[in-house]
C-alpha cells in the first residue's frame, strides 16, 4: 500500500511540476457573453421537454422563463459585439489569467466529491461515500499518520450509526 501511495505521490508531484508554469489567458467578458448566450439557448431548447403546457391558460410556464431567456440572449449578444468591437479597434479588453495548477488542484477536489455522492447514490448507504470522500481528501493532502485515518473513518462510521440507528434517520 505504501508503495502505490508515493506512486500516486510521484505522479502528482511531476503532474505539478509541469502545469506549474501553464497559465490560460482569456477574455473575461467576451466567454462569458458567448457561454451564456449558449446556455440560455441549452434552457430554451430543453424547455419544452421540462415545463408542459395548458391550452386553456392564457399565460402558461414557459411564459417567464422564455422571455428571461430572450432578455439573457440579447444582453449576451450585446456584450458579444461590444467585445469584437473593441477587438476590431484594437482597444484593451479585460483579460483573465487561469493557472492550470491551480485549476486542476480544484477539479481534484471536485471528483472526490462528486464519486463520493455517486456512491453514496448507488450503494444508498451514506457512509460509503463518507468513508471514500474522508480517505480521498485524506490521500490527496497527503496525511501520513495512520492515526489520522483511522481516527476519521471511525468517526464517520460513528457519525453514520447514530443517525442511522439512534434517530432513525434514513439516509
Amino acid at each position: 500500500m505504501k508503495q502505490w501511495v508515493d506512486r500516486l505521490y510521484a505522479r502528482m508531484d511531476a503532474l505539478g511540476e509541469r502545469l506549474g508554469e501553464k497559465q490560460l489567458r482569456i477574455p473575461v467578458d467576451l466567454t462569458a457573453g458567448i457561454v451564456f448566450f449558449l446556455f440560455a439557448v441549452v434552457i430554451l431548447l430543453v424547455m419544452p421537454n421540462q415545463v408542459v403546457v395548458s391550452d386553456k391558460d392564457a399565460v402558461d410556464g414557459r411564459a417567464f422563463p422564455t422571455l428571461l431567456m430572450v432578455v439573457m440572449m440579447l444582453c449576451c449578444a450585446m456584450l458579444v459585439g461590444k467585445e469584437l468591437y473593441k477587438l476590431a479597434t484594437k482597444r484593451p479588453m479585460n483579460w483573465k489569467v487561469i493557472h492550470l495548477q491551480t485549476e486542476l488542484k480544484a477539479l481534484v477536489i471536485l471528483a472526490i466529491l462528486v464519486v463520493s455522492y455517486l456512491l453514496a447514490r448507488v450503494t444508498d448507504l451514506f457512509v460509503v461515500g463518507a468513508l471514500v470522500c474522508s480517505l480521498g481528501f485524506l490521500v490527496y493532502f497527503r496525511c501520513r499518520k495512520p492515526s489520522y485515518y483511522a481516527i476519521t473513518l471511525t468517526l464517520a462510521v460513528a457519525i453514520w450509526a447514530a443517525f442511522r440507528f439512534v434517530l432513525n434517520v434514513d439516509f
